[in-house]
């Protein structure tokens, strides 16, 4: 049966994970993966689950098994307050040490904030900016309410400061191919005539502190040039921070949030420091905004899940969250100067990559030329995966990039990975056969497979 009919106008504009489309056909235990955004599993607080679980049951009993409210349960905010607070503000006094419980909302992940962001405030035509390349899952919920997306950034993720500075948002064109008022940032004005701008700038999306994909960190210039921008054409802001408290070197940069309260919206997550299974996060935003965020989430899920909510809340009061994040944050700079070591042995020349100073990824230039879509097929029959850069573009473009992720993957197995990866590269770059015999069992996966349900 022929079912095209019944789906909605939007489904055309959903737009697939590679990352998903990989771990729903592949056996990740089988490959060198440094394709996903996986925590390293011994980072798990396994051994304080049960005492952590008793905690919840002797103390919530059956409140903790019963529906909860839609903003959250009032316990995890209230510890969310104090423990955010010096977080977000460098001068606590400014707060009285806490967030006020009006200004959080608890989300069930923080992909779930990204995504009732853009439904609340987002129409169709409406433009985002976001620094290229973008986090995938944000470009897939953009895309979902058909928005335009364009780039304040060099192809690189840095600011360019002087043409932000003079940068002036779109404002609502006379029709879908009407001129387009000014340039952007690494956006051909001709090119911007004919897109179907017919909407508003509303918002800017921004991982400020090592970005995924890039591991690139906006420097507190960046920062102030962006929040100058934001209140010149009025925007809103979602500042989008799971990776600010795994930092290895270099110092904090103040949250774009403790620059511009007003018009930010900041999102949080317990994925990558707790467990992501929970499905836990966080929004902290003016309670104006956070009110249409609040009836919006009535709809989507009623309330956040409310035992995962008091384990948290116990997690953070009892300190442990704060010791487990110090022990990861040890593991995570141990991980990621050794995948650098790997990088510089093995990679060939012509092939770069970032040094972040934190957060999960490192991003990787190839020679202009090599195509990681057309190179991934054979990389994964021979058993390592990774992330084509050209999936976090909306235009699809820089098919010469790549994100590595050096968090999930055991040390010991991160040599032998980078050393395959490394030899399916420079057949890529030598323009020689790849003709290697696969070592796994995935030789039958194609790419494309993994996009059109061949597979």
């Amino acid at each position: 049966m022929d079912y095209t009919r019944f789906f909605s106008d939007d489904v055309p504009s959903f737009l697939r994970s590679p990352v998903r489309e990989i771990f729903r056909k592949v056996d990740l235990a089988s490959i060198y993966s440094f394709a996903g955004g996986y925590p390293d599993a011994s980072t798990f607080p396994l051994a304080e689950m049960e005492g952590l679980t008793r905690s919840v049951v002797g103390k919530y009993g059956s409140k903790a098994l019963q529906y909860g409210g839609t903003q959250g349960v009032t316990e995890l905010r209230e510890a969310i307050s104090e423990w955010c607070a010096p977080r977000l503000y460098a001068d606590c006094s400014k707060t009285s040490g806490r967030i006020p419980l009006e200004n959080i909302q608890i989300t069930t992940s923080s992909q779930q904030g990204i995504d009732v962001c853009a439904r609340v405030f987002l129409n169709p035509g409406d433009v985002v900016f976001t620094t290229y390349p973008a986090y995938l899952g944000a470009l897939q919920s953009f895309r979902a309410y058909r928005a335009v997306i364009l780039p304040l950034s060099n192809a690189t993720g840095r600011l360019s400061l002087s043409e932000l500075r003079s940068l002036r948002s779109l404002r609502p064109l006379p029709s879908a191919m009407g001129p387009s008022p000014c340039p952007c940032p690494g956006v051909d004005t001709s090119s911007r005539d004919s897109l179907p701008c017919s909407g508003t700038t509303k918002l800017i999306y921004i991982v400020p502190d090592f970005c995924n994909p890039s591991g690139v960190t906006m420097t507190l210039e960046e920062r102030q040039a962006l929040v100058e921008f934001a209140r010149r054409e009025d925007l809103l802001i979602v500042e989008d921070s799971p990776y600010r408290e795994l930092r290895y070197s270099g110092e904090p940069v103040p949250t774009i949030y403790s620059l511009a309260p007003e018009r930010t919206l900041h999102l949080g997550s317990f994925s990558k420091i707790f467990a992501p299974g929970f499905r836990l996060g966080w929004i902290i935003a003016d309670p104006a905004l956070l009110e249409q965020i609040f009836v919006c989430k009535q709809a989507l899920d009623l309330c956040p899940p409310v035992f995962d909510q008091y384990l948290a809340t116990e997690y953070l009061g009892s300190g442990e969250l704060d010791r487990n994040l110090q022990r990861s944050i040890s593991l995570y700079r141990e991980k990621r100067d050794y995948m650098l070591e790997l990088l510089g042995r093995y990679m060939p020349s012509g092939v770069s990559w970032t040094h972040p100073d934190g957060g999960l990824f490192i991003w990787v230039t190839l020679p202009e030329g090599v195509d990681t879509v057309a190179m991934y097929d054979s990389a994964l029959a021979a058993g390592v995966a990774y992330v084509a850069g050209s999936f976090f573009y909306p235009d699809g473009s820089h098919r010469n990039t790549m994100r590595l992720n050096f968090s999930y993957l055991a040390k010991e197995r991160m040599e032998p990975g980078v050393k395959l990866l490394a030899s399916e590269i420079r057949k890529m770059v030598s323009g020689q056969a790849i003709d290697n015999q696969p070592v796994t069992e995935n030789k039958s996966v194609k790419f494309d497979d993994l996009f059109s349900g061949k597979h």
